[in-house]
């Protein structure tokens, strides 16, 4: 077991050394979840306004109001309000004058410049922008009669505050019907594309480094372990850890960057990361299978690059399985991708527990087994085979 848990660190380090890997292994990815996460991901609350324009009773009245209404909110400068809006980072850009924040202050009609982005959701968002300042204007137009009423101007607030305050307000409950929406409401921006991309660069990190296997028997690597005090069950166990090592890490560090810097919600922690192991399994055996079965170490990085995409557009990682007809997500389901990404799909917007991923698991644990056989089966052929 020592002897197996070295080879593979010494895999490992081998695969961390590699240099193209520092962009590959670590940039790339979140780049594509992010990219993914602005296609597909949830709105992410009830919408983001930028406002811009001097500290006034005005800017401050409708930040309040709309951060009360459930709305993100960004105060800064009226150039970066521009640049939020170019970059699809906010929806609606609320441009405050000093002519419309004297106004407000005198109780006369108030007049801002709105800019709105080309988001699906912004028409909303727009409308609850007008609610809030219409609110905003009533409130004033109703302090101002209860003061020309010879009400104090205090007195006349704390009324209607009172008031607003006992009221029952209407509540709407919309129901969306349509299947698609009800599957992905409540996710967040990039829980979809986080998802779906550990799962891409878990698949593909392996594939990619099955010519490590190959280079391992060409210069020797294998002949001496066997030379040492090691097995050639040892050995291959080693290997084959190795590329379960590397997936594993692969996808942790996929998990752990996208919560931390996307705030991507994984649910259940625990059940995500043995669903990681499960799925790293597969890959790990179709990493072995291929590095033994060909001989060229360029090749087996092509074929594996080229399997490891395929695989991943057919499972539902680059467009969501919700999006596929009935038949092709059927067919889906002859890869791993599609069977992992219902399993996350179940934890991250179900709240899913053991019980409910059983099925995924299986399935996943089964296309294990048969790849880690043949595939040790396989390696253990080729180490007897010259190249």
């Amino acid at each position: 077991m020592r002897a197996g848990l070295a080879i593979a660190g010494v895999e490992l380090r081998r695969f961390l050394r590699d240099r193209s890997n520092i962009f590959f292994v670590f940039i790339f990815p979140l780049l594509l979840v992010l990219v993914i996460g602005s296609q597909f991901g949830g709105g992410g609350g009830n919408g983001r306004v930028a406002i811009s324009g001097s500290d006034s009773a005005l800017r401050s009245a409708v930040t309040s109001v709309l951060r009360d209404d459930g709305v993100t909110v960004t105060v800064t400068s009226a150039d970066v309000v521009r640049e939020l809006l170019a970059r699809g980072r906010s929806d609606v850009g609320v441009f405050i004058s000093p002519d419309a924040a004297t106004a407000f202050d005198a109780g006369d009609d108030v007049v801002l410049e709105t800019v709105t982005s080309s988001g699906q959701g912004t028409p909303a968002v727009l409308q609850r922008v007008r609610t809030a300042v219409g609110g905003l204007a009533t409130t004033k137009g109703q302090v101002a009669a209860l003061v020309g009423a010879g009400v104090g101007e205090p007195e006349a607030s704390a009324a209607l505050a009172a008031v607003s305050a006992s009221v029952t307000r209407p509540s709407l409950d919309v129901v969306d019907i349509d299947r698609i929406a009800q599957e992905f409401s409540g996710l967040g921006t990039f829980d979809l594309g986080a998802a779906g991309e550990t799962l891409l660069f878990v698949f593909l990190a392996s594939l990619a480094g099955s010519s490590t296997l190959i280079q391992t028997r060409r210069l020797g690597v294998m002949a001496r372990t066997l030379a040492a005090p090691v097995s050639t069950r040892q050995a291959i166990a080693g290997q084959a850890l190795g590329r379960l090592t590397i997936a594993v890490f692969q996808g942790a560090y996929i998990m752990l960057a996208t919560a931390v810097l996307f705030r991507v919600n994984w649910g259940n922690l625990w059940l995500s990361l043995l669903l990681l192991a499960t799925f790293s399994a597969v890959a790990a055996g179709a990493a072995m299978l291929i590095g033994s079965l060909i001989d060229n170490d360029g090749a087996a990085g092509g074929i594996g690059v080229g399997l490891g995409l395929v695989l991943a557009a057919l499972g539902g990682c680059m467009l969501p399985l919700e999006l596929f007809p009935s038949t092709l997500r059927t067919i889906a389901h002859l890869t791993p991708h599609a069977w992992a990404y219902d399993a996350f799909a179940k934890i991250q917007r179900h709240h899913a527990d053991l019980v409910d991923i059983l099925p995924q698991l299986g399935v996943l644990a089964a296309m294990a087994a048969v790849l880690l056989v043949v595939g040790t089966w396989t390696l253990r052929r080729s180490v007897a085979r010259a190249i």
